[in-house]
C-alpha cells in the first residue's frame, strides 16, 4: 500500500518565484552588484595611479615685447589607461544599477503580497513606517552617490580623452584632472553599491513582514469559521424493526396470584 503524505499550510501556500526577492537569483544579484562595486573601485584606483600629469618647459626664444622665455607644457603620457579604466567604471556602474534597480522592482510589482504592507495590524504600524521610510532613505541616496560618481567619472573621460593624440609635443596650455578625482568617484561607487544592497535588504525585511501578516491573517480567519460553524449533530437512520417490541402473554399471572393460589393448596 503506498505511503500518503500529509498536507501541510506550506503546501497550500503559494511557492516563492525565481524573480523573488529572497530567492537565489536576487541573493545572486546582490553580491554581483557588490562585487561589480568593488572591481569599479579599483577601476578608479587604477586610473588616479595613472592619470596624466603635466611637465612645464621653458624655451629659449623670446616674446614679441624682449622678455624671456616662455614656458610650455607637455603631458607625462597619452592617457589610455585612465581612459580605459574610467570608462569601464563608468559602463559596469551603470550596467549593474540599472540591472539590479529593474530587478528589484519586477520583483516587486510581481509579488503575491503586496511589499508595502496593506494590512497593518495597531502593533506593526510604526515598524512598517519606519521600513517606508528606510527604503526612501536608502533610494534618494543610492542615486545621488551614483550621479556623483557617474559625473566625476564623466569628466575624468573628457579630459583623458583630449591629449590621445600629439601628446608629447609642447604645447602652451595643458588641461589635467585634478588629484583625487577619480578616487572620489570610486568612493561613490563603492557606496553606491552598498546603499544599494541596503535598499535590497529593507525591501525584502518588508516582504517578509508581509507574508507572515498574510498568514497569520489567514490562520486567524480559519480559526474565526472553525469556532462560529460548530460541527452539527449526526443525522440519524431508521432501520426497520430496530426498537424491539415487547408483548405480554395472555398466560402468565402476577406474582401475587402465584401466591394466594400456593396458600390454598395447603389447606
Amino acid at each position: 500500500m503506498p505511503k500518503t503524505k500529509a498536507v501541510t499550510h506550506a503546501d497550500l501556500s503559494p511557492s516563492r518565484s525565481r524573480s523573488a526577492l529572497g530567492s537565489k537569483t536576487g541573493l545572486l544579484l546582490i553580491v554581483l552588484t557588490i562585487l561589480c562595486g568593488l572591481f569599479c573601485f579599483i577601476l578608479c584606483l587604477i586610473a588616479e595611479a595613472t592619470r596624466s600629469r603635466v611637465s612645464w618647459l621653458s624655451s629659449s626664444s623670446t616674446d614679441e615685447d624682449g622678455k624671456g622665455g616662455k614656458y610650455e607644457c607637455i603631458y607625462s603620457g597619452s592617457g589610455e589607461t585612465p581612459l580605459l579604466s574610467a570608462a569601464s567604471a563608468f559602463l559596469g556602474l551603470a550596467i549593474i544599477m540599472v540591472v539590479e534597480h529593474g530587478y528589484m522592482l519586477y520583483a516587486i510589482t510581481n509579488s503575491p503580497s503586496s511589499v508595502l504592507l496593506t494590512w497593518e495590524p495597531h502593533d506593526s504600524a510604526n515598524s512598517a513606517k519606519s521600513l517606508k521610510w528606510h527604503a526612501a532613505i536608502f533610494f534618494v541616496a543610492t542615486w545621488i552617490c551614483f550621479a556623483v560618481g557617474e559625473i566625476l567619472l564623466l569628466i575624468g573621460l573628457s579630459v583623458e580623452s583630449g591629449h590621445l593624440k600629439n601628446w608629447a609635443r609642447p604645447k602652451p596650455s595643458c588641461l589635467v584632472i585634478r588629484e583625487g578625482v577619480f578616487s572620489a568617484a570610486g568612493v561613490f561607487s563603492l557606496t553606491t553599491v552598498f546603499l544599494a544592497a541596503g535598499l535590497y535588504l529593507t525591501a525584502l525585511r518588508a516582504e517578509r513582514i508581509s507574508l507572515d501578516q498574510e498568514n497569520v491573517r489567514r490562520e486567524v480567519l480559519e480559526a474565526a469559521v472553525l469556532y462560529a460553524s460548530p460541527p452539527s449533530s449526526p443525522h440519524l437512520t431508521t432501520i426497520p424493526r430496530e426498537n424491539p417490541i415487547f408483548r405480554e402473554s395472555q398466560n402468565e399471572q402476577p406474582p401475587s396470584v402465584l401466591v394466594l393460589q400456593a396458600a390454598f393448596s395447603k389447606h
